[in-house]
């Protein structure tokens, strides 16, 4: 009896996880774990130039080069070759008499094998 009640409240709660991913506009089928690992690409003049079947992420903080290997894969339906990560530091900034800190952040270059391509626009 208790375990049908349990059964219960995980299917109702696994229900109501799913309408949370639909308001947030995720697409169906997607992990939303995956979208919180991978911030954005990077769409600067240098990762865009040395392409090389290369593709630059902005990333989580704490996450590490085998998840976000499952994420590229997952998110993009890509083979990954090879991931590089890069951790950026905060840089002194000053305006005025006011002095502070820019956030550091992670970058993952991805290089993705033979064939493979993601379209970022």
């Amino acid at each position: 009896m208790l375990f049908g009640k349990k059964k219960k409240k995980i299917e109702e709660e696994s229900k109501e996880a799913e309408k949370k991913e639909a308001k947030l506009g995720l697409p169906e089928g997607k992990d939303p774990r995956f979208y919180k690992i991978i911030e954005k690409p990077v769409q600067t003049e240098k990762a865009v130039a040395s392409r090389q079947n290369k593709y630059v992420f902005k990333v989580w903080r704490k996450t590490n080069k085998i998840e976000v290997r499952k994420a590229v894969e997952k998110l993009y339906e890509v083979k990954v070759k090879d991931v590089k990560i890069i951790n950026t530091f905060g840089k002194k900034r000053q305006v005025g008499r006011l002095k502070g800190w820019k956030p550091g952040f992670k970058k993952a270059v991805v290089t993705l094998e033979k064939g493979h391509t993601i379209a970022i626009t």
